[in-house]
């Protein structure tokens, strides 16, 4: 039976996720678990930041943030140990689990009885995890094979997403700090490399990172435009 359900897993993903924005990607995520797995009828995911701050993103339903952060707010529950502590885990009954007895009465009063964590990825900045919620008591009990399938194949493609995103940023930036190069350059007749020194050099004294340096002489330069 779960050989069938990873076949099935396996292929309906491959037709429902694709690389897009990272926003976006995430999004189709959840959606495609909810579509893809049986039994979630709802998902979403938690971003742990690197300052160890829990966020909740791409929710498939609302309610899920107010469940999420009461996971958060108790150091308890399915979302949370993924999210912080181990790659899978499952809670195919959750009324009756003795891991959760705080959390699991908020889960129980929104109709949820069973859940799901899976880590999608580890970077060195933050962690994620899918987060997977069912109506039905007895959901996840054998469900390891199939969510380690479908957190590796969402890994592959947030991954995908997150480098473009990096590169898109990576563009924005030079073109930001190419352009404060140039205002440095023409109002205090600079060569590019002393320009850039410039900037450099107010970065450093100033410890803020160099794009937000460069954001506030374009700024600068556009209030005296206007004036």
């Amino acid at each position: 039976m779960e050989e069938h359900l990873i076949a099935e897993a396996a292929e309906e993903l491959a037709a429902a996720l694709s690389p897009m924005e990272l926003d976006r990607t995430l999004s189709r995520v959840t959606a495609a678990a909810v579509e893809a797995l049986p039994d979630v009828d709802y998902a979403s995911i938690t971003v742990r930041h690197a300052d160890g701050t829990l966020e909740t993103v791409a929710t498939t339903d609302p309610t899920l943030c107010d469940l999420d952060a009461r996971q958060y707010e108790l150091k308890e529950g399915p979302c949370f140990d993924a999210a912080t502590s181990v790659d899978y885990i499952s809670a195919p009954d959750l009324a009756n689990d003795p891991r959760y007895q705080q959390y699991a009465s908020a889960a129980v009063d929104r109709g949820i009885l069973a859940q799901a964590g899976v880590r999608l990825f580890d970077a060195p900045t933050s962690q994620a995890a899918l987060n997977l919620y069912s109506r039905r008591v007895g959901a996840f009990a054998e469900f390891e094979s199939v969510a380690a399938l479908f957190a590796r194949q969402s890994a592959d493609v947030i991954e995908y997403a997150r480098e473009i995103q990096a590169l898109n940023e990576a563009a924005r930036t030079r073109d930001l700090v190419g352009r404060a190069v140039g205002i440095a350059m023409e109002r205090y007749g600079l060569s590019d490399h002393r320009a850039f020194a410039l900037l450099a050099r107010l970065s450093q004294r100033h410890e803020v990172a160099l794009p937000v340096v460069a954001q506030s002489i374009l700024t600068a330069s556009e209030s005296r435009a206007d004036d």
